[in-house]
């Protein structure tokens, strides 16, 4: 699809704003004939197909060919490990790397992936302009220590843990502290031993045990007396915390094992959980076995998400009922870390033993280095990132019939091995990653790409923009942030508040662009009709690019009165990050010459429905 379709559609034929050049002109409502439906698929096919994860090179092959990155060097340099490593491996394989990525493309790229927000036309601008060879890891170092990087990635963490109501008021306690754990750059292995061990006598005082109150399984809808701590079922939420500290900070699901032996169950789909037995389960769950959750009550009546966590329970009792799971058939109750079997030193409270053992453990930094890495490369090393096989990780040491489930062992482990040798610094692994070449490839290639070229990371790929990443992107294109309440305050950026905000048109927006709900674990963002019909009728969009409203299509106007080329280069910058091709800039300029305002309301409308803006790339 040429680079140019949607506009020729929108700005073109007319097919969707209609304003006086008076301020105050409402948009006239979409009319379906316009556009036939076949038009419609065409151009937005790769939103409403898109592929799995898996398949990253084959959406990457639809969405780049919408893309004007532009002519691109073809020499890659070797930067870092990350370039070497890779590298050498594409040049083995006989598999040719695409060419850098531009500088458009780039700081685009790079600000989406850091920070969640597209970056202005100055900064675009500037970024450009700028001769310093060492333009772009200084660009890194400016991203990693903003404002929205924390604000980005924070909100990440949130969704990671399914941070919700279920904290109560200590939801926006453990917000906080996540913001000020990533602001100073906190050692990794120390936040998550802080989450494992935290003790509280409200968990909307001591922010870390937040993840521990989320967790709780409720047990009776009502007590049979004011001290009854049956209301959270003890047991069940050891195994909840158990299954989520395992795919979380291991990547490995014992969901299975919380309920049986691997053996009869596992074998077509994870070997080394097909040898765990159930038992080995109970006694990871065991280090837990000391917790009390315990609900506040005040009049008679339970306080909402307030917990009071201790360790005085008397142990995991493995024959002891589920509400959740198949019954207990009892076995060893001794805390024993499932990785290696090594018990608690003697006197250690055994969460502290289980933050220590599993932070220590080569997997904990593995796991985390694969996590970013798939955030940041679009694949991770190993998919999906919380079902890690740890017989399959060496090449040389596999089960028979099995292949490997790495293709860069020696990647995934050197990425890890700096990551616990520089104080588990999630900044040092985000550089390491973003500031190698083959991070900053083009999503564009150069010949025929093959499926097979996915697992060398031989181009950049793209993602699909999430819920709060699309209305970001669309606040700053336009310069109307939202309205988000925060602790009382308003918020303009989707991604500050502690949790999904926004209500009306705003909140069916994101929730169909895949916001998360909080009660699951988050998924990747997938295309669907609705969300293309939403980007070409939600007031979200259509409201934001009438000049009016101190819109940015109003300061433009009114600031290049008769300049109509610089209307339209500023609005190509501002939502593409990118200078408008000959071909699209003289149609823009055309339909400027009929009507000035509406011309510039549909080409901000078209840009902000390109298939450019609602992936990264």
């Amino acid at each position: 699809m040429c680079h140019s379709s949607l506009l020729f559609v929108a700005v073109a034929s007319g097919v969707l704003l209609a304003a006086d050049s008076n301020s105050g002109a409402k948009p006239r409502e979409a009319k379906p004939e316009a556009m036939s439906s076949e038009r419609f698929s065409e151009i937005h096919a790769p939103i409403l197909q898109p592929e799995k994860p898996v398949e990253a090179g084959l959406i990457t092959e639809k969405v780049a060919g919408s893309t004007n990155s532009g002519k691109n060097a073809v020499r890659i340099a070797r930067r870092n490990f990350v370039d070497q490593l890779l590298f050498a491996r594409m040049e083995k394989d006989g598999v040719k790397p695409a060419p850098l990525a531009g500088d458009y493309e780039f700081v685009r790229r790079l600000s989406l992936d850091l920070t969640g927000r597209i970056p202005s036309a100055q900064q675009v601008r500037d970024f450009v302009a700028s001769t310093d060879p060492a333009k772009r890891d200084k660009l890194v170092d400016e991203l990693l220590s903003s404002e929205a990087f924390v604000d980005k990635w924070a909100y990440f963490f949130m969704d990671l843990f399914r941070a919700n109501g279920k904290m109560g008021r200590g939801q926006n306690l453990f917000h906080y502290w996540m913001k000020e754990n990533l602001r100073v750059d906190r050692p990794y292995d120390d936040t998550v031993r802080d989450i494992i061990a935290a003790s509280a006598k409200s968990n909307h005082v001591v922010a870390a045990s937040n993840l521990i109150a989320r967790e709780h399984v409720q047990g009776k809808p009502q007590p049979d007396d004011g001290k009854d701590f049956g209301m959270v079922q003890q047991l069940d939420t050891h195994d909840e915390l158990a299954v989520l500290y395992g795919k979380t900070f291991l990547g490995i699901n014992f969901s299975c094992i919380s309920c049986h032996d691997g053996r009869g169950h596992l074998e077509k789909v994870n070997v080394w959980l097909s040898t765990r037995k159930r038992h080995e389960f109970y006694q990871m769950a065991s280090f837990l076995g000391n917790s009390r959750y315990l609900m506040y009550w005040e009049d008679g009546k339970p306080q909402s998400g307030e917990f009071m966590i201790d360790d005085e329970n008397p142990g995991y009792d493995t024959k002891g009922k589920s509400m959740i799971r198949v019954p207990r058939f009892g076995g060893p109750n001794q805390p024993a870390f499932i990785l290696t079997g090594e018990k608690p030193r003697e006197n250690e409270e055994p969460r502290v033993a289980l933050g220590r053992m599993l932070t220590a453990h080569p997997q904990f930094a593995r796991a985390t280095a694969n996590l970013f890495w798939a955030r940041l490369m679009g694949v991770g090393l190993v998919e999906p990132y919380d079902e890690f096989d740890l017989a399959r990780m060496n090449p040389n040491q596999l089960p028979k019939g099995w292949e490997s489930q790495l293709f860069h062992p020696e990647l995934l482990e050197t990425l890890a091995t700096d990551f616990r040798k520089n104080n588990f610094s999630l900044k040092r692994l985000f550089a390491n990653i973003v500031k190698s070449n083959a991070y900053q490839l083009s999503a564009r290639y150069d010949g025929e790409w093959k499926d097979g070229y996915t697992k060398y990371y031989a181009r950049k790929f793209v993602r699909q923009l999430g819920a709060e990443e699309v209305h970001d992107a669309i606040a700053m294109a336009t310069a109307r942030p939202g309205s988000f309440n925060y602790g009382g305050e308003k918020m303009g950026w989707a991604m500050q508040p502690s949790g999904p905000s926004g209500g009306g048109d705003v909140k069916y927006f994101m929730q169909t662009f895949g916001q998360s709900n909080r009660s699951n674990p988050p998924k990747n963002p997938t295309g669907s009709p609705l969300q293309a019909m939403l980007l070409m009728q939600s007031s979200v969009v259509v409201d934001r690019v009438l000049a009016r409203n101190d819109s940015r299509v109003q300061q433009l106007l009114d600031t290049y009165k008769t300049d109509n080329a610089r209307v339209v280069d500023e609005l190509f910058l501002g939502a593409l990050a990118r200078p408008a091709s000959p071909e699209e800039k003289q149609i823009a300029l055309d339909t400027m010459k009929t009507n000035r305002t509406e011309g510039a309301q549909n080409l901000q409308w078209a840009l902000l429905n390109h298939v450019e803006f609602f992936f990264n790339h």
